[in-house]
């Protein structure tokens, strides 16, 4: 497969699309939302408690939460084999939860990163990041809007790149 078909092919949109956007995600504590964020992934490919045990233990070394109510949980280590198998799901949450952000924000918004290597996970993480800087972005994941908005903020900025 050539690399701008296989970049096509797992681009920030089709790794929402296959992780999804779920909304109202209960839960207190960080620990609570992971694990109802991985309850509501619909992927035949991985194996939930492995990957619940995978990001609780990525969020004991340090917070995932970027600031301004945003936090990017996800493992150290890929849980999935191969690209296709990787997602990306928003998760908007019930309740604001402490999440212990260097900027002391409370999180909204939760975006849980399952990648197929090392490479394909820094990728991902540095569209989100891309995003995730924009006030613009951010106002959209704030006001819980439709994953539709959402999709063709993310698919204008994939074309222009």
């Amino acid at each position: 497969m050539d690399e701008k078909k296989q970049k096509s092919e797992n681009g920030l949109i089709q790794l929402i699309m296959r992780g999804g956007i779920v909304s109202g995600v209960p839960g207190t504590s960080p620990g609570e939302v992971i694990t109802r964020m991985i309850e509501a992934v619909h992927s035949p490919a991985i194996d939930r408690n492995q990957l619940l045990s995978a990001v609780m233990e990525r969020e004991a070394l340090m917070s995932t939460a970027v600031g301004r109510g945003i936090a990017l949980p996800h493992p150290r280590n890929p849980q999935v084999k191969t690209p296709d198998e990787q997602f990306v799901t928003i998760a908007f949450l019930e309740n604001l939860v402490d999440w212990n952000s260097l900027d002391g924000a409370p999180v909204h918004t939760a975006i849980l990163i399952v990648s197929a290597s090392p490479k394909l996970h820094l990728r991902s993480l540095s569209q989100l990041n891309f995003f995730c800087r924009q006030d613009s972005f951010r106002s959209l994941l704030e006001n819980r809007a439709s994953p539709e908005e959402i999709i063709a903020v993310i698919r204008a900025a994939e074309q222009a790149w």
